[in-house]
């Protein structure tokens, strides 16, 4: 999310695609979506996501027991990886290593929020 004025950036912070769309289907109903807004809810309500709450209760779990940066939490709710090897691909350009054990962490605490469609 980036909060403007005029066209200077005041903050900027990632946020994950379950709150994007609930902000877009808010501000949908008082006001006409344009081409983009409307391809990207189209995009987020095509795949199965977390809902906003569960996406927020685990990027604060990522990030306080494996001391994960926030945007890479965000991006691990997001892609919502199934395996080790899809996990590797997220955290190939991050600075800090992640273990296989801190890996397999991550995908505990995704399969207890997740839920098929």
């Amino acid at each position: 999310m980036i909060t403007m004025i005029g066209k200077n950036v005041i903050k900027k912070k990632e946020i994950s695609g379950a709150e994007v769309k609930e902000a877009l289907e808010e501000f949908s109903q008082d006001y006409e979506l344009n081409y983009e807004q409307n391809i990207t809810l189209n995009q987020l309500a095509r795949f199965p996501r977390f809902s906003t709450e569960d996406s927020k209760k685990i990027i604060a779990e990522l990030e306080d027991k494996l001391n994960l940066r926030h945007k890479v939490a965000v991006h691990i709710v997001d892609l919502i990886p199934q395996d080790i090897d899809d996990l590797r691909l997220i955290f190939a350009k991050e600075p800090t290593q992640v273990t296989p054990e801190e890996m397999e962490q991550i995908l505990d605490i995704l399969n207890q929020y997740f839920v098929e469609e």
